[in-house]
């Protein structure tokens, strides 16, 4: 995917009452050149109305469904246009919009189908239940896929159309970040990642560590149960 531009990469936004960070992310994201589209999850505050001041193209929904079925209706967008690869990003300010090159670069520069953001190289400002509990999800999840994944819960990460096109998506809430990973290892498609910035300051999170650790394992059941591992999924770490 050598000479990839900007304006074949859509930058993708899910987004719940974020009225106070979302539209600088995506604002910011426009300015450096990146077509941007926010999936408003039912908001309930002036998110979408924050998202139309900008001028950026925006999805809502009536009712929040979770950041999984948000994500899911903007490939459905992205999928009717003619990007090439797409860049998934949070819109509560955690991801460095100026960071977007270092995927681009990455997507072009290798064969990997999708690169995922590295926090965990130097996780400093991380709170240490998260980051326990990232890097235990995380070497289950590289176990599973046959493939080293630092930082399996990292939601900056990068697609080329292809991965999209293929995935079989059915979650709908935070398990998407596990769900997509073991997607594109099941279609047998590289996965890369690129060290990025750890940035925590006042945001509040909406993952909640050993309530979504029983939900991750419930999601890693019910896929394993759907798709058989042993004619799917590696199971030993490639280095």
């Amino acid at each position: 995917m050598a000479g990839l531009a900007k304006s074949q990469v859509l930058v993708l936004i899910p987004a719940y009452n974020e009225e106070k960070n979302v539209s600088r992310v995506a604002s910011e994201a426009k300015s450096l050149g990146f077509p941007t589209l926010v999936v408003d999850d039912g908001s309930s505050d002036g998110t979408a109305e924050e998202i139309k001041r900008i001028g950026v193209d925006i999805l809502t929904t009536d009712v929040n469904q979770g950041k999984g079925a948000a994500s899911r209706r903007g490939f459905e967008w992205f999928l009717t246009r003619n990007y090439e690869a797409l860049v998934m990003m949070d819109a509560d300010g955690q991801h460095d919009p100026k960071e977007l090159d270092l995927f681009v670069e990455a997507l072009q520069n290798s064969a990997n189908g999708m690169i995922v953001g590295d926090r965990m190289a130097n996780p400093r400002g991380m709170p240490w239940i998260r980051r326990a509990t990232n890097r235990f999800m995380s070497w289950i999840l590289s176990a599973i896929a046959g493939q080293r994944i630092p930082d399996s819960q990292c939601g900056y990460r990068a697609l080329k159309r292809g991965v999209v096109e293929k995935m079989e998506l059915r979650t709908t809430r935070f398990e998407i970040e596990s769900e997509i990973l073991l997607e594109a290892a099941r279609l047998g498609f590289p996965i890369g990642s690129v060290p990025i910035q750890c940035v925590y300051a006042n945001e509040h999170s909406s993952i909640h560590p050993f309530r979504d650790t029983v939900r991750f394992f419930k999601f890693l059941f019910q896929y394993l149960t759907r798709r058989h591992p042993s004619h799917t999924l590696g199971l030993t770490i490639k280095s």
